[in-house]
């Protein structure tokens, strides 16, 4: 089954917590603290690999959350850093942030990797807090969280050719005629509903990736019929052949055919009319075909002259070889890759961007009897403490102090024995003194 959309969510692993320890060997007398930091969490990376064609794994499994780092350990030693977990992507994947919508990386190369969701910091064990005046802490970190995210994951096929028309002009016959590819073919609409891809070979060492894609019909820049999901692979494609039934078997004009095709192209993506185009005149071994083709040549001229019309027939393979070497030379002639609105370096400096600088302000509010403290420096400084020793808490309360939070508790009323919550923690608030 061919699937190229999927919403996953990824968390990349908390940072492991340091440890509170003290050094007690028998001939290390006052061996001073020994706790060591916790390991980094593992991040989730998203990796491109060649050999994937679809996002079908990803409609069964759509967590991924990377492993926490290791608890810091005794005698200073570091906890264990997580391993990262590595998830692959097929070639042509864009990488969506779901709540922002924003771009996180356009993954076209093999190999090419992007970190998706960081891990987290490892705590810092009660060594790192030892100072001369205060030789012997008993202070230490929580590990920091992990980032987490939705993410949305769009594949665009990678083919260099791609077969573009109404649905029932032979798209899939060709392809099935020039390479090994085995695309579903019948007499009736809409037969190809998810693109093909077969790799055609032209002799010399030379080949390239074409790929059938699902009929158009109008209005599908605006989504009708398979719409976004056929014409969001157009866009990587090097080179367009647009095939036209010239026999009109359809009862549809093959001019009006090309023109309609062509609009809806211009419509979803300006861009793609840039693209070179090649017109496959098919079904030429059909009665009427000669008559309508060269009124169709006719017709083309009149709108643009350059368009290059080639007529075969994939029924009896007449001029089908010319086709495809004609596709091959002008493969050669132009830039290796559609242009993509941004580099890999760019992309990466994206998702890598340094966090914002941290809000060191706070704000205080009443509720009954009870005062609220709200500050992003200093719930996420509880949130990292492990607030279960007197050490803890009188650094949270010279953090509390320095910041001016006693001071502006005071000018609002608080006194002895008022109530002060800050995250999910409650204190008694103590004047001349700090919270307990």
């Amino acid at each position: 089954m061919f699937v190229d959309k999927a919403k996953i969510y990824v968390k990349g692993g908390d940072g492991g917590d340091g440890l509170v320890s003290f050094r007690r060997e028998k001939y290390v007398p006052n061996g001073g603290p020994a706790g060591g930091d916790g390991g980094k969490g593992g991040d989730v990376i998203f990796r491109v690999d060649e050999g994937l064609r679809t996002l079908m794994d990803f409609r069964y499994q759509r967590h991924f959350k990377a492993q926490r780092g290791e608890k810091g350990r005794n005698k200073s030693q570091h906890g264990a850093n997580a391993e990262s977990m590595v998830v692959r992507i097929p070639p042509g994947t864009l990488i969506i942030d779901d709540d922002t919508q924003e771009v996180l990386a356009d993954m076209t190369r093999n190999g090419q990797q992007i970190v998706i969701a960081r891990g987290g910091r490892g705590g810092r064990g009660n060594i790192r807090f030892a100072t001369p005046n205060n030789p012997a802490p008993e202070l230490a970190e929580h590990g920091e969280e992990g980032q987490e995210r939705y993410i949305v994951l769009e594949l665009k096929v990678m083919a260099d050719v791609g077969l573009v028309g109404f649905p029932s002009v032979g798209k899939s016959t060709l392809l099935s005629v020039v390479s090994g590819a085995t695309p579903k073919i019948g007499a009736y609409h809409f037969t190809t509903i998810t693109p093909n891809l077969g790799v055609v070979g032209v002799g010399e060492g030379r080949s390239f990736v074409m790929a059938d894609l699902p009929g158009l019909i109008e209005g599908a820049h605006e989504g009708v019929g398979l719409g976004h999901e056929f014409l969001r692979h157009v866009e990587r494609t090097r080179v367009i052949i647009h095939v036209v039934d010239m026999s009109g078997s359809e009862g549809r004009d093959p001019f009006e055919d090309w023109v309609k095709i062509n609009e809806e192209i211009k419509l979803y993506n300006a861009e793609l009319e840039k693209r070179p185009q090649i017109v496959a005149a098919n079904k030429m071994d059909m009665p009427e075909s000669e008559e309508n083709l060269r009124i169709f040549k006719e017709k083309v001229a009149e709108v643009n002259p350059d368009i290059e019309i080639m007529p075969i027939s994939s029924l009896t393979r007449q001029g089908v070889q010319e086709l495809m070497y004609r596709a091959a030379d002008v493969l050669d002639s132009i830039p290796e890759a559609p242009a993509i609105a941004e580099t890999a370096e760019q992309t990466e400096r994206k998702v890598y961007r340094a966090e914002q600088v941290e809000d060191e302000g706070f704000t205080i509010r009443r509720e009954n009897e009870m005062f609220v403290v709200e500050s992003v420096k200093i719930e996420r400084m509880m949130k990292r403490m492990q607030l279960n020793t007197h050490d803890a808490i009188l650094k949270l309360a010279r953090t509390l102090r320095h910041m001016g939070v006693d001071e502006e508790l005071r000018k609002r009323g608080a006194k002895d024995g008022t109530i002060v919550r800050i995250a999910d923690f409650e204190f008694e608030f103590v004047e001349g003194s700090s919270y307990y």
